[in-house]
């Protein structure tokens, strides 16, 4: 990649739409060289747009719900002989509809292989070179989904609800390095995200949206504080997760249902 030796790197993924593309905007105008990443052919048109406001950046193309696309990113990273000063692990995707009736256990499966197990896979190796050097940031994309259950959103929820835990406990594991750990959680973002899940006929997949820009700035500086998470968007998200420690689990889920329900988009 070329760049200046001298400014730090930032290796985004899910990087082609979205809270990424908007994530890598925000590194490259506070001086960040970067590496993006993303399965789709839209990661291009992403490419072409960070060069034309300016940014250093370089683009890889891999299927990361694979081991082997974890593999080739690394590898495609280290290739660079740079060191990571930034890792923005925000890849994912939903999956809206009624577990038991209604979605296909292979679209499942393929969310948990990139939500989960490639946010796992992909930090292990980065995080190993961040502690030899005992310097990095690591900024994991959440979501306020993670604080409740989620009826047909269900793989989604606990998806995310693992990436929460994971993101906070390997901050309190790192606290004594030079290595901070940051969870972003969005609300619903105005990205491809509903309309990728299935889910526009949904209260919440019609509904009002954050501004992906705005939840991307938040993430950003909330790790550049090195602050343990951030609510981002509305100020209904942060109303919604403060409540969220009081109410009943089973009242949460039933809420969630009310949002999530195929068709509730048309009773609310």
């Amino acid at each position: 990649m070329e760049g200046s030796q001298e400014r730090p790197l930032a290796v985004i993924t899910g990087a082609s739409s979205g809270i990424g593309l908007e994530l890598a905007r925000v590194f490259s105008a506070e001086g960040f060289d970067l590496l993006i990443a993303a399965e789709d052919a839209e990661l291009t048109l992403a490419l072409e747009d960070l060069k034309s406001e300016g940014a250093k950046v370089e683009a890889h193309r891999v299927d990361l719900a694979t081991e082997a696309g974890v593999i080739e990113l690394y590898r495609h990273i280290a290739n660079t002989g740079r060191p990571v000063d930034a890792l923005a692990l925000n890849a994912g995707i939903g999956a809206g509809g009624a577990f038991a009736t209604e979605t296909k256990l292979a679209d499942e499966l393929k969310l948990i292989d990139l939500n989960v197990r490639s946010t796992v896979h992909l930090c292990k190796l980065v995080v190993a070179d961040m502690v030899e050097r005992d310097a990095g940031r690591i900024l994991f994309t959440s979501s306020i989904a993670a604080t409740m259950p989620g009826p047909f959103q269900a793989v989604y929820n606990a998806s995310k609800s693992f990436v929460q835990s994971f993101a906070l406990a390997l901050r309190n594991e790192l606290k004594d390095t030079g290595i901070t750990v940051t969870s972003l959680m969005p609300g619903a973002t105005e990205t491809e995200f509903f309309e990728r899940a299935e889910m526009e006929d949904t209260e919440v997949g019609a509904g009002e949206k954050d501004d992906p820009a705005e939840v991307a700035r938040q993430g950003f500086d909330a790790l550049m504080a090195d602050k343990e998470k951030v609510v981002a968007g509305a100020f209904k998200n942060r109303a919604q997760v403060v409540a969220g420690r009081v109410i009943p689990d089973g009242v949460k889920a039933e809420k969630h249902r009310e949002m999530a329900e195929p068709g509730s988009a048309e009773e609310s």
